[in-house]
């Protein structure tokens, strides 16, 4: 990896003794083992070799594998996870289908414990919070274990089949940044936990064409516009295996995002949003079954949904909200009717990090210095002047940030275009305590030997046709001369969720690469973009396809404005949302483009699923139109001969491989020449080193041939 040593999963200890992490093998970067920082000496440990625990690798069940693609883990092995005891004195892993234990302050001979040992897979582990017992995910049934260990015991006893237990539905892992269905309550005595019906979602066969087989797999898909899950909210008494089921309400198509406990373990609160998107409530529900609306969020669009929520000692909750038309934290306790703003103005909190241990400081990530950059900032409670945060972090660039329980401590992760992730330590102050992974840019470093043809990022803005700013970053090739005119690299993804445009660590450094092979790359964040407020993603509403292009052909305008730059050498690439951009860009401007490359494109949107297509879309029977005008086939006659590289992976279970062969099969009822490439066994990510090689060697080849670079 030529961004250098990285830390995976960095976490503080309970007890801020030492900060733990998950490390790659120099001899093969995907397969990890679990390390620690011992802070007191200074000293960096391996704890536990996976190679060493499981010389051979365990074959995954299949609902297993599914889980690592929707977390995009799927090439990784090796300890991918891990969980610490709230006391600090444990770590829990998963590895090969089984539990183990790593105990601190144990002689190395003794301080590994396996605590599973079955046929089947055990996923979704966690501590109890008293550390008393270790629940787990086993065929499809939530199971606990006692810390000192024994016998498992099934606390949900369901058949295989349809109903899943404690498991995160195929839309939360995938759309909604849940991957689990089961929280335990603070006392030990509870887990709260949601029944998954699958049953009403159609099945559809999706076929994983391999290198030497194909694989017919029958998977229930929710396609927009047809059937969810249904979802039961259970709470289990552990000591006596009674389940309680909680009244959602009458209305069963919903969606159950997020649940909670409170502080004192007499309540949980769980998030109720409407199938359109565009209503949330959050509910307490006390243990006699009374219900109370603590708050509701309403939207013309969608709500977006977030993690920034917890309950306080005071009966109070921290809340994150966009109403104001930015996301900001608020302080909220319905008793006393208070809804007090903590952060405000015209920039965004990306997300809330940590609390002070007396709960009168909030820390968290926004954009209140740029939106180009994520820092670190602290803000009181009570404060009264919410528009004006304090900030920590030090220097320009993207700072990724976690914290201790007690926010006393922070890990930085923090990179520039020009500066792969550099990890420290630091005091809540901003302190630096100790690099973890200076991953400086010296002669060992493996960027170093390129580090002299590295071009700098040029940043600038545009306007979109409503007034709204538009963000471009822009490299020039290598011996770049004003008086030459050079083709460009035009890299897009246009989708929501996404920001291309920022001073952070790219995360292709294809971009480097193209434009040492002296193409000029220009990279443009249009409107329905995120991390700019709700004016600016909410264009795109039921019309998807449609401001992102026109925004990316403000940017090609803009390019045809420079003389350096050759307007009849405007090649387009992107990947996911952005090959469908790419698609659209050459069937909706086929003059502005002279060729471009789409890789595991969306080519019709009534092929993707519910909760993410139906947030921006709504359902097809309610925008047929809008359906109809977003998907690629109604344009495909203009496509012109020659100018398309279509790559798709055939074994994709996001972006299905359906949609390549539909766009395929009409270019080809309109005789237009095109090329493809696909790719056998490869999931949405095409990922894999040889695999990731022969993609972008394709890519490249592909822009070399169409937009010959004149020496």
């Amino acid at each position: 990896d030529l961004a250098g040593a990285s830390l995976r999963q960095a976490k503080v200890s309970p007890d801020g003794a030492r900060v733990t992490f998950l490390r790659g093998k120099a001899e093969n970067k995907d397969r990890y083992d679990l390390w620690e920082y011992n802070i007191a000496d200074s000293k960096t440990r391996l704890l536990v070799d996976s190679d060493v625990l499981q010389p051979e690798q365990a074959e995954l069940s299949d609902e297993e594998k599914a889980r690592r693609e929707r977390q995009r883990l799927a090439g990784l092995t090796g300890i991918i996870e891990y969980d610490w005891s709230d006391d600090g004195r444990s770590l829990l892993f998963p590895l090969g289908g089984d539990l183990f234990v790593y105990g601190l302050g144990k002689t190395l001979d003794k301080a590994v414990t396996q605590l599973t040992d079955s046929d089947d897979c055990d996923t979704d582990a966690r501590f109890s919070p008293k550390g008393n017992f270790v629940s787990f995910i086993r065929n499809q049934n939530i199971y606990v274990v006692p810390i000192t260990g024994g016998e498992a015991r099934a606390l949900t006893t369901d058949d295989l089949g349809t109903i899943k237990n404690g498991m995160a539905e195929f839309v939360a892992q995938e759309e909604m940044d849940r991957d689990t269905g089961y929280w335990w309550s603070p006392d030990e005595q509870h887990i709260a936990f949601l029944r998954v019906d699958e049953s009403p979602v159609s099945i559809t066969k999706r076929y994983e064409i391999n290198a030497d087989n194909i694989e017919v797999i029958e998977q229930r898909y929710p396609y927009t516009g047809e059937a969810n899950v249904t979802l039961q909210l259970g709470r289990i008494e552990l000591k006596s295996g009674d389940i309680h089921w909680i009244d959602t309400g009458k209305e069963t198509d919903i969606y159950i995002p997020r649940v909670k406990w409170l502080p004192d373990s007499q309540a949980l609160a769980y998030q109720r949003q409407s199938r359109n998107q565009q209503h949330l409530e959050l509910i307490k529900v006390a243990f006699n079954g009374e219900q109370t609306t603590l708050l509701t969020e309403q939207s013309d669009t969608w709500i977006n949904l977030h993690h920034d929520w917890k309950f306080l000692k005071n009966n109070g909750f921290l809340w994150a909200s966009e109403r104001t038309g930015f996301k900001h934290l608020y302080h909220v306790n319905p008793d006393k009717k208070l809804f007090q703003a903590i952060t405000a103005g015209d920039w965004m909190v990306d997300e809330m990090v940590g609390i002070s241990a007396d709960q009168s400081k909030v820390y968290f990530t926004g954009t209140y210095d740029s939106p180009l950059e994520k820092q670190l900032y602290v803000q009181d409670l009570d404060t009264q002047t919410p528009d004006k945060p304090k900030k920590i972090t030090q220097g320009a660039g993207f700072h990724e940030i976690t914290m201790d329980d007690k926010a006393t401590v922070y890990i930085d992760t923090r990179s520039d275009n020009d500066q792969p992730p550099q990890t420290s330590l630091h005091r809540a102050d901003g302190e630096r305590i100790t690099w973890l992974n200076e991953n400086a840019l010296d002669k060992n470093h493996p960027y170093y030997p390129y580090l002299e043809a590295h071009r700098p990022n040029e940043f600038g803005t545009l306007k979109a046709e409503d007034g709204q700013t538009l963000y471009y970053r822009m490299i020039k090739p290598t011996g770049f001369s004003q008086d030459k005119q050079y083709p460009v690299f035009f890299y897009t993804y246009g989708g929501p969720g996404a920001q291309l445009v920022t001073k952070a660590w790219p995360r292709r450094l294809f971009e480097q690469y193209m434009a040492q092979q002296g193409f000029i790359v220009f990279v443009l964040d249009n409107r329905g973009m995120a991390r700019r407020g709700v004016k600016f993603e909410a264009p795109l509403y039921k019309q998807m396809g449609s401001v992102e292009l026109d925004d990316q052909l403000v940017g090609v305008e803009f390019l045809k404005s420079l003389d350096y730059v050759d307007a009849n050498r405007i090649g387009i690439f992107g990947w996911s949302y952005g090959g469908y951009m790419a698609l659209r860009a050459l069937t909706q401007a086929p003059d502005e483009f002279a060729m471009g490359v789409s890789v595991a494109p969306v080519s019709d949107f009534r092929l993707y699923d519910t909760h993410y297509t139906e947030r921006y879309m709504s359902t097809p029977q309610l925008n047929a139109e809008g359906y109809e005008k977003t998907a690629i086939y109604g344009d495909t006659a203009k496509l012109k001969d020659g100018r398309l590289l279509l790559i798709h992976g055939m074994a994709d279970d996001n972006v299905l491989f359906t949609n390549a062969t539909t766009v395929m099969s009409k270019f080809q009822d309109h005789g237009i020449l095109f090329e493809s490439m696909v790719y056998p066994g490869a999931k949405h990510g095409i990922s894999g080193e040889q695999a990731q090689y022969h993609v972008y060697k394709t890519i490249y080849d592909f822009f070399k041939r169409k937009l010959t670079v004149v020496e």
